[in-house]
């Protein structure tokens, strides 16, 4: 049975989000968002009745063209306008889950009834999510200031029957679709095409949908690290709760005493060790682990912010009755939060890559690339040298796309984010970093088996376990390209 989610001036939180599209949960406005929404179009409109002085994107042009008036005839020409001439994206499409959050991250914005959409548009929106009709939006072309301007016009050209969606697991034209489904085009109004496009939806989206990925891979970076350790046999001093408290980093903490529940029971790590320390990769897991949880926080508190506010322009304020240009669809924050969050999940890729590569090296009684008869077996020689690739290119992917800015619109919008260049490009190290831990768990579980008959903890043996099930041992050479996509696949289905 489906629940409904009622969208509110309640705060939206990650876990909720995941849970709203995980579950399959429908949406609905509640009645504080109908009432919200309804007062300030009807506002909206009593103003243009009585207002001749132009009032910035409602009876003018746009960006440059601020100082254009436009005349009431011309408005919802203006608008529809705006909408087709902002549609230039282009690149690869975005992720159909992804555009689904952006579609629930604006019908959540236009809620609090500061945009002056018309109910019916905000009520569209809805029926686009509910029904899995997700319009075709492009990654290339948002500067990330004046809103994700191409994005948010790809995401809502079907409102007037122009653009494309998929719908029924194919790509159609959007006036397909409203003939299909019966509905006719939205008629927009004053302001709503700018309402629809300033926004940050795109970068949001990005970054809640990379949010979500990455609470699971730093748990699983923790986890594959224990496996490595024991490999190596690696000792369990590093992690003793009274080295963490004299240096209470958060993320510290908290690793190191994840680190120690894990391995809790095991022979394995409790067996005399006759080295007094461990190289770097082991020995500072919670310090390099722990100071990308803190990051992540940090991330987190930006974009829960940022999913539960009003990011288009002007914004209508009309108990005040005021109407206010400002800036809050500029993505600097988003931006910055994505770089920090792309260096941090860089970094935990890097340590994992210098992990697998102490344990191919020969060292403390594991043979040479870890396996039987090197010489005539290569056995893990290569894979080290594709994390250690994709590793490299993290780091070039994690080069601050903030620290850039181009001047558009003729120097009216003269400082952009790049935040959704920032959001794209940390998209592709979340996927490269789960790509780099697969392919450490991979020797990690092999260097395992050369500890034999030594256990390890149940946690950490049941979980290797798991993953024999579906990537066994190597014996000898074989072709370890369908290996490492197998360790790839346990991680994405692999649940906690």
């Amino acid at each position: 049975m489906l629940t409904t989610y009622y969208i509110s001036n309640n705060i939206l939180s990650l876990e909720e989000l995941n849970l709203i599209i995980s579950e399959n949960h429908q949406l609905a406005l509640s009645e504080e968002a109908i009432a919200n929404i309804n007062k300030c179009r009807a506002y909206l409109d009593n103003k243009m009745q009585t207002q001749t002085n132009p009032i910035y994107g409602i009876n003018t042009g746009f960006g440059s063209l601020y100082s254009v008036k436009i005349s009431n005839e011309d408005l919802t020409t203006l608008q529809e306008n705006l909408m087709k001439s902002h549609a230039c994206g282009t690149g690869d499409q975005v992720p159909h889950q992804i555009v689904k959050i952006m579609l629930l991250l604006k019908i959540k914005s236009l809620s609090y009834g500061n945009s002056g959409v018309q109910l019916q548009t905000v009520e569209r929106l809805i029926d686009f999510y509910n029904n899995d009709i997700l319009p075709i939006v492009y990654t290339q072309g948002s500067l990330g200031a004046s809103g994700d301007l191409a994005p948010l016009a790809h995401l809502c050209l079907p409102l007037i029957g122009e653009g494309e969606v998929y719908m029924n697991g194919e790509t159609i034209a959007a006036k397909q679709m409203l003939t299909e489904k019966g509905w006719d085009m939205i008629t927009l109004q004053s302001k709503e095409g700018l309402a629809l496009l300033n926004g940050t939806q795109f970068m949001s989206a990005y970054g809640a949908y990379i949010l979500l990925k990455t609470a699971k891979l730093s748990k699983l970076a923790d986890t594959i690290s224990a496996v490595s350790l024991e490999g190596f046999d690696g000792r369990i001093d590093p992690f003793n709760n009274l080295i963490h408290m004299v240096r209470p980093h958060k993320g510290q903490v908290t690793t190191a005493k994840y680190m120690c529940s894990i391995l809790e029971g095991s022979s394995l790590i409790n067996q005399p060790k006759k080295h007094v320390q461990d190289p770097y990769s082991f020995r500072c897991i919670p310090q390099v682990h722990g100071a990308s949880k803190d990051a992540i926080d940090y991330v987190e508190k930006v974009f829960k912010t940022e999913i539960n506010s009003v990011t288009d322009n002007p914004n209508i304020f009309v108990d005040e009755d005021l109407i206010v240009s400002g800036g809050n669809f500029h993505g600097q924050p988003l931006a910055l939060a994505l770089d920090f969050l792309a260096i941090a999940l860089a970094e935990l890729g890097n340590i994992s890559e210098r992990r697998t590569y102490q344990l191919i090296s020969g060292l403390r009684n594991l043979p040479p690339f870890l396996v039987n008869n090197p010489g005539l077996n290569s056995g893990f020689m290569i894979p080290q040298y594709t994390a250690a690739s994709i590793v490299s290119q993290n780091k070039q992917l994690a080069t601050p796309a903030s620290i850039d800015s181009i001047v558009s619109s003729n120097g009216q919008e003269d400082h952009v984010s790049m935040g959704a260049n920032a959001a794209t490009k940390t998209l592709k190290i979340v996927e490269n970093l789960e790509r780099i831990l697969a392919i450490e768990l991979f020797n990690a579980a092999q260097a395992l088996e050369f500890r034999r008959p030594l256990q390890s903890s149940e946690f950490i043996e049941n979980f290797v376990a798991a993953f024999r099930k579906e990537v066994p041992t190597v014996q000898e050479d074989r072709i370890l390209h369908y290996d490492i996509q197998k360790s790839i696949q346990f991680l994405n289905n692999h649940t906690f």
